[in-house]
């Protein structure tokens, strides 16, 4: 067979492959990367980086450890980033509802618990922006997987992510009267350097997904 009649075959099998189709194997990997969200939940990575200590200015001797911070890192938004890369768009938000409906309705999946009371919860409207940033990167990446495309998408959806979580966040704040002090902790603990860190891991794991995505469409 000569490498003209080979091309159209080629370009065939590639468009019938642009995302999962719906089956009992794909139905067990929806369920699966919800699994892992839990997993990412109770998982901390601790995170050694180099920083500028408080008390800079403050004339004290400082030493070489005092430049030296450590960070604890949950991999939830990465994980988010990650499944939604690796399932696709309609996938993806999938798995990430039955996670969330999980956690409220079923068994306390998320870091605090779970339950109808999570809703009054500070860090709650992270977990509900998983929807739209879920959804918003599916979409991205639907037209391809180029370096550009991946960053626009994890650039997007921990945008997306961070920004509604923390309107979220002033509103229960504001409904509980919280003072300032307290809430720009809150936010700063959700997302200052987190922020860098979820963009970082968010990228790599995406990598991963383009690549393990050629293995699931060629077994499902």
């Amino acid at each position: 067979m000569t490498e003209e009649a080979v091309q159209p075959k080629v370009k065939t099998v590639k468009s019938t492959r642009s995302g999962l189709k719906f089956s009992i194997s794909s139905i067990l990997m929806i369920i699966f990367c919800s699994f892992l969200l839990v997993i990412s939940t109770f998982t901390q990575l601790n995170i050694t980086h180099l920083g500028l200590p408080a008390d800079l200015f403050s004339g004290n001797d400082l030493k070489i450890q005092d430049y030296i911070h450590n960070f604890n890192l949950i991999p939830q938004v990465p994980a988010v980033m990650f499944i939604t890369a690796l399932l696709g768009r309609k996938f993806g938000l999938a798995s990430v509802l039955i996670y969330i409906l999980t956690g409220l309705f079923i068994m306390p999946v998320f870091a605090l618990g779970g339950g109808l009371e999570y809703f009054k919860e500070y860090g709650f409207g992270y977990i509900l922006a998983y929807i739209p940033a879920a959804f918003l990167t599916g979409t991205i990446l639907k037209s391809g997987f180029t370096y550009k495309n991946i960053i626009k998408a994890i650039l997007v959806g921990i945008l997306t992510i961070h920004i509604l979580g923390i309107i979220y966040m002033l509103i229960i704040a504001g409904l509980r009267h919280e003072g300032f002090m307290f809430t720009s902790g809150w936010i700063l603990a959700q997302s200052g350097i987190k922020i860098v860190y979820d963009f970082i891991f968010s990228f790599l794991l995406v990598l991963v997904a383009k690549y393990a995505r050629v293995i699931l469409w060629l077994y499902m």
